[in-house]
């Protein structure tokens, strides 16, 4: 049993690093994504951990290990006992603990010490993602153990690094709250999905998260760092419908790690608008002084319904698939002109909506 390991964090680790919860029994979750890509299988595993009302003894307390794994299949795997959850304040550190002979409070253990004690569970953090679950209605499971080198956080890459939200978003302004913790990263290890074992080195990695008391109504997502031809760009986009203050506001951002540069289209400092069909096609153009970045993701595949926390507790509210495809230009504007410097495609992006009130096409600005 050891402190979490603190190097490589000094310059990628970003604010909102660490768990949230102030100990109050107010509504409350927390929701980790960590994922890594596989390209040579073209294939990819998303991990979706989370915790709420971690007070206990609330209707919705309890945590889950969700997994989209190949071809957009799920596992998913729920733990109540939210005295087996522990999260670290100061780093990214989390775990939760189903099946074990451990008779403690919960800790980050030695790899080979929570693989003989820990049946079922995972613990997670900036440089590892281990864990074991399994659905005992279908027998499916899955195990995993890999490493994980951080290469981007969000912002310049040696730079102090930024919140996705701002400075407002460390005062309790916006719910949720949402962090990118690693725009990319190199993954290395393995995973058992039912019996068919994946190994990797240096396969593109990534996380971000989400906390607070209040829920959004609606969102998008498109997120990917794995380009054909190009092993140094990361991409994640976003938007929704959230609460602010008394109010609700409808925001979107941009932001893209290329060769050692971060590029922010956020709404203080650029114009954004997307067009996002209820399934099927995500646009989203932004501008800003200096830039001007076009992205659009289309999907023929169904996608896969996943849970999340809402106000109502963990439920099926999104859609997810990760065999996107993705176009993306980004130029460069001066003196009037505009001058492509990246064009990009992928077809391992990442596409979600979730939310309500999906009936027709979202278009915003």
């Amino acid at each position: 049993m050891v402190s979490i390991p603190r190097n490589l964090l000094d310059l990628t680790q970003t604010p909102h690093a660490g768990y949230h919860w102030d100990g109050s029994n107010r509504r409350f979750f927390e929701g980790w994504y960590y994922r890594v890509t596989l390209p040579e299988n073209g294939q990819t595993f998303a991990f979706m951990y989370s915790i709420e009302d971690p007070i206990g003894g609330k209707p919705h307390s309890g945590g889950a290990a969700q997994i989209l794994g190949p071809n957009d299949e799920y596992l998913c795997r729920t733990f109540p006992d939210v005295q087996k959850f522990w999260g670290s304040r100061d780093v990214l550190g989390l775990g939760h603990w189903g099946k074990t002979d451990l008779q403690i409070q919960p800790l980050y253990l030695l790899r080979a010490e929570f693989e003989r004690h820990v049946q079922e569970g995972y613990q997670a953090t900036a440089t590892l993602n281990q864990g074991a679950i399994h659905d005992p209605a279908t027998g499916n499971y899955c195990r995993w153990q890999y490493e994980i080198k951080p290469v981007y956080g969000w912002g310049n890459q040696g730079s102090l690094q930024q919140s996705a939200a701002g400075w407002l978003s460390y005062l309790q302004i916006f719910e949720p709250g949402w962090q990118i913790l690693m725009a990319h990263g190199l993954a290395s290890g393995w995973i058992d999905w039912n019996g068919k074992i994946y190994e990797f080195t240096n396969a593109p990695s990534y996380g971000e998260k989400n906390w607070g008391g209040a829920f959004p109504q609606k969102w998008f997502w498109i997120n990917c760092n794995c380009f054909e031809g190009e092993p140094d760009l990361a991409l994640t986009a976003g938007g929704g419908r959230r609460g602010v203050l008394w109010w609700m506001e409808s925001v979107a951002m941009i932001g893209l790690h290329y060769q050692g540069k971060f590029y922010e289209f956020v709404p203080w400092n650029s114009q954004v608008d997307w067009q996002i069909q209820p399934w099927g096609r995500w646009q989203m153009q932004a501008r800003n002084a200096k830039y001007e970045i076009e992205l659009t993701g289309t999907t023929h595949h169904p996608g896969t319904l996943l849970r999340a926390p809402t106000a109502n507790g963990l439920i099926f509210c999104c859609r997810d698939t990760m065999q996107g495809k993705l176009n993306l230009s980004l130029k460069e504007l001066s003196s009037g002109k505009s001058q492509i410097i990246l064009k990009a495609e992928s077809n391992l992006c990442g596409l979600e909506v979730g939310g309500g009130a999906w009936d027709n096409s979202w278009h915003s600005r």
